[in-house]
C-alpha cells in the first residue's frame, strides 16, 4: 500500500493479494533453509536431495551435520551464499583437484555428505578430504576399465557417477551402494560417451596426466 501511495506500484494491483503471495513464497523458502529433516537409515540420498534444493535456490552448504538415534537420523544443514569461484578454490585446496565450478560444487557436496555420514565433523577438513579422495574418489576412478579410460576426465567420471547414484537411489527409494552404482554406470552409461580424442581432435594418451593426490606433482608425462 505504501508503494502504491508513492507511485511505485501499479494502482490496479491488489496490494493485499501481492503481500499474501510474498508470504506464501517466503515460508517454504525459510523452511527449505532452516528446517531439520529426519530420515531412516539407508536414505542418504535424501541428504543429496536436500542439498540439491538448496543449490537450486542459490545457496550452498556452510555446515552439514547428521545425528543418529534409535528412530533413524536427522540432518541439519546451514546454508550460505558464496562468491564466484569459491568451490573450485576450496576443492583445489583440499584435494588438489582442479576442475570447473559446477563440478567442484558437486564433488564438495559429496565430501561434506561423506564427512557428516561418517561422523567426522570434529576432524580436520583436510584430513577428511584426504580420506575421501583415497577411499571414495579414487576408488570410483580406478573402477573404470582401461578400455574406457579415454572417455572422460576422472573428475567428470566421478561427477557423472554421483548423478547416476542420485537417480538410481531416488528411483528405488533407498541408498544404492557406490560399487553397484559404478558397475551400472560403467556398463550402461560410460560406453555411450564419445572418446575425448574424438571431441578434442587430439590423442588423449599423449596428454599429461594430473596427479590429484595431496602433495603430488601437478602433471606427469
Amino acid at each position: 500500500m505504501d508503494l502504491q501511495a508513492g507511485g511505485l506500484m501499479d494502482d490496479e494491483a491488489d496490494a493485499v493479494d501481492v503481500s499474501e503471495q510474498i508470504i506464501a513464497r517466503y515460508r517454504p523458502l525459510w523452511a527449505a533453509l532452516t528446517e531439520p529433516e529426519s530420515f531412516e537409515q539407508g536414505e542418504r540420498w535424501r541428504v543429496d536431495a536436500r542439498i540439491r534444493r538448496l543449490n537450486d535456490l542459490g545457496f550452498d552448504v556452510d555446515e552439514l551435520s547428521i545425528s543418529t538415534d534409535i528412530g533413524g537420523a536427522s540432518v541439519q544443514i546451514q546454508p550460505k551464499v558464496v562468491d564466484a569461484g569459491h568451490h573450485s578454490r576450496r576443492l583445489l585446496r583440499l584435494t588438489g583437484l582442479d576442475v570447473g565450478e559446477n563440478q567442484a560444487r558437486r564433488l564438495l557436496n559429496d565430501l561434506d555428505s561423506y564427512r557428516a555420514a561418517t561422523d567426522r565433523q570434529g576432524d580436520s577438513e583436510e584430513l577428511v578430504a584426504h580420506d575421501w579422495l583415497a577411499h571414495v574418489f579414487e576408488a570410483v576412478v580406478h573402477a573404470v576399465p582401461r578400455r574406457l579410460g579415454s572417455k572422460l576426465e576422472p573428475a567428470e567420471v566421478f561427477h557423472e557417477v554421483l548423478e547416476h547414484r542420485w537417480y538410481l537411489s531416488e528411483r528405488r527409494g533407498w541408498d544404492v551402494p557406490l560399487p553397484e552404482v559404478v558397475a551400472d554406470y560403467v556398463a550402461t552409461v560410460l560406453p555411450t560417451k564419445p572418446d575425448e580424442a574424438a571431441v578434442l581432435g587430439v590423442d588423449t594418451q599423449a596428454l599429461p596426466v594430473v596427479d590429484a593426490s595431496p602433495g603430488g606433482t601437478r602433471t606427469q608425462q
